[in-house]
């Protein structure tokens, strides 16, 4: 019976096996660890930690230094625009308005206005005569006429031109305008704006005009008779001013007679022309001029002091 039954294994081996297997130990996470090695572990982490570059005291300080967003208000409200940014809405007609306005109610800023800005060059102010000459044109009725209807269609822009050319010319008259040239290229172009105001047909309205004429040709006398006195006599007819004022003369129907008296009298004996205008001063046919550019002049010459 022993025999026929299977041996049953047997869970005590002999303590002389050989080929016996030792029993299993559990593989626990201490087994075979190195003493202080769990230490060493722990204070590789933290050398770590130390190198990260998210834990470098310098991004950390730039963390810090880092300027907080702004928080707008999420509730909108009201308020006016900045002096800057209202200007900048202005054109030059509105600066002007608001400047003017602000010169009359306070007078020492007006008095501040005009001693900082600058002195205006002449082309600067017959570009704003022209603008008011432009208006005029403008105001006139398609084909133009004589009628009062006209006159009175443009009379506005009409005067708004004179009172701008009486108001401009003696910022270009001595002693304000030391410079002779400078006056006489005023007065140049000054002089072309009055010759194209309207000629009316009625005596009535003509007077604007002849006005006009009147004071330019006392402007013009003002400032040749200056330059005169300053030995400016030759660059007058040395530059043509001579010759640009009998044109204009010429022009005006002789209405400039002031201004050619003031140049007969005070540059005729330069180089005087008997037939550039109306003059009632006499001139000398044979100027000194002439005389010298031709060798003949035989009058004695005064020499020493003046």
């Amino acid at each position: 019976m022993n025999v026929l039954l299977s041996p049953k294994p047997s869970f005590f081996h002999h303590p002389h096996d050989t080929n016996r297997r030792s029993p299993t130990r559990s593989m626990s996470p201490f087994h075979n660890a190195v003493p202080g090695h769990r230490k060493r572990k722990a204070d590789d982490e933290i050398d770590e930690m130390s190198v990260s570059p998210s834990s470098s005291p310098a991004v950390q300080s730039r963390q810090l230094a880092r300027p907080a967003k702004k928080v707008r208000s999420s509730d909108p409200t009201g308020r006016p625009l900045s002096l800057a940014r209202l200007l900048e809405t202005l054109d030059v007609t509105q600066l002007r308005t608001v400047l003017q306005t602000i010169c009359e109610r306070q007078p020492e800023i007006a008095e501040e206005v005009v001693k900082g800005a600058p002195r205006p060059s002449v082309e600067c102010a017959l570009h704003v005569l022209n603008e008011y000459q432009t208006k005029l044109q403008t105001a006139f009725p398609y084909g133009g006429s004589n009628s009062d209807y006209t006159y009175f269609r443009v009379k506005q822009p009409l005067l708004a031109l004179i009172d701008a050319l009486a108001d401009f010319t003696p910022q270009y008259l001595p002693p304000n305008e030391p410079q002779a040239a400078v006056s006489l290229q005023f007065l140049d172009g000054a002089t072309k704006l009055v010759h194209n105001l309207p000629e009316w047909e009625s005596q009535a309205y003509r007077h604007y005009k002849e006005n006009a004429y009147d004071e330019i040709s006392k402007a013009w006398a003002l400032v040749i008779t200056e330059a005169s006195k300053k030995g400016a006599g030759f660059l007058l007819h040395s530059d043509g001013w001579d010759q640009t004022l009998a044109k204009h003369n010429q022009q005006s129907g002789g209405r400039l007679h002031t201004a050619m008296s003031a140049m007969a009298t005070n540059v005729g004996w330069v180089g005087g022309n008997p037939n550039s205008g109306t003059s009632s001063a006499p001139s000398n046919p044979a100027s000194i001029l002439d005389q010298l550019m031709a060798g003949n002049y035989v009058s004695p010459v005064h020499v020493g002091p003046w």
